[in-house]
């Protein structure tokens, strides 16, 4: 499957209760190149076989410091070969954030909770696990980022907080890439768009959705494994269609 890992790979997932995090990890475990698989998630991660010996389930909210500090200090310095991070978010009814349309519906607290999740999460659990992906071992840190974070492709407005905070991302994750490349010259960093996937995040504008452009996690997991499993640390610091086509910036 990874041609870049060795057999036996260490992953980690962030993000396995949600619908792309959990499918990725069950493709990874049906694959016999895995050695082991840490599942991270705020609650009990549904459907991974924790019979599986490979499987250890870690309920954290890699959102907040002192979990991060967690899933450091269970990993304690040994090398992780693949770390995909799903998590991210788009609105939340309890905190009433929803997409922008226009000027005025920008919120202070709604553009800091999406930077937070989207943005700050991701590169400070780069930086809680880079004793784990420094050295001179094979690396992938794949992390979840969304089209509409190219401003380049931004050709419609709205969706102020979503975009910034994914065109963030963007940034922290190519920034964080010629880092960890002084540190580990086999490592990958890559910024990953799964297309619009069914799941809770893009269910609200499922109907605006063109006929077979609604894909199921799994297939979007296989898809980002095969865009994962393409790449070499030449391609570091990229950004990735769920087809295997680059993005710009």
């Amino acid at each position: 499957m990874f041609s870049h890992l060795p057999d036996a790979y260490t992953a980690v997932v962030t993000g396995t209760s949600g619908g792309i995090g959990n499918a990725i990890a069950k493709a990874l475990l049906a694959s016999p190149q895995l050695g082991r698989l840490i599942a991270v998630s705020r609650s009990t991660t549904p459907s991974l076989d924790h019979h599986d010996a490979r499987v250890t389930t870690l309920a954290l909210d890699v959102t907040q410091q002192n979990d991060r500090k967690a899933l450091r200090e269970h990993l304690d310095g040994q090398p992780v070969h693949l770390l995909f991070n799903a998590i991210g978010t788009l609105h939340d009814e309890s905190l009433d954030i929803h997409p922008e349309k226009r000027l005025e519906q920008l919120s202070a607290d709604a553009l800091a909770h999406l930077m937070h999740v989207n943005a700050s999460t991701p590169i400070l659990l780069l930086a809680a696990l880079k004793p784990s992906l420094k050295g001179k071992h094979p690396a992938i840190f794949a992390s979840l980022s969304a089209r509409v974070g190219s401003i380049s492709d931004n050709g419609f407005g709205g969706w102020y907080s979503y975009r910034a905070s994914k065109a963030a991302h963007n940034m922290l994750m190519k920034t964080a890439s010629i880092e960890l490349a002084r540190l580990n010259k086999a490592s990958i960093v890559l910024c990953l768009h799964p297309g619009t996937t069914n799941t809770p995040l893009s269910e609200p504008f499922q109907t605006r959705v063109p006929p077979g452009k609604l894909f199921s996690p799994a297939f979007v997991a296989q898809c980002l494994i095969d865009v994962m499993a393409a790449r070499t640390p030449e391609d570091t610091g990229s950004f990735w269609d769920w087809d295997g086509k680059p993005i710009e910036w």
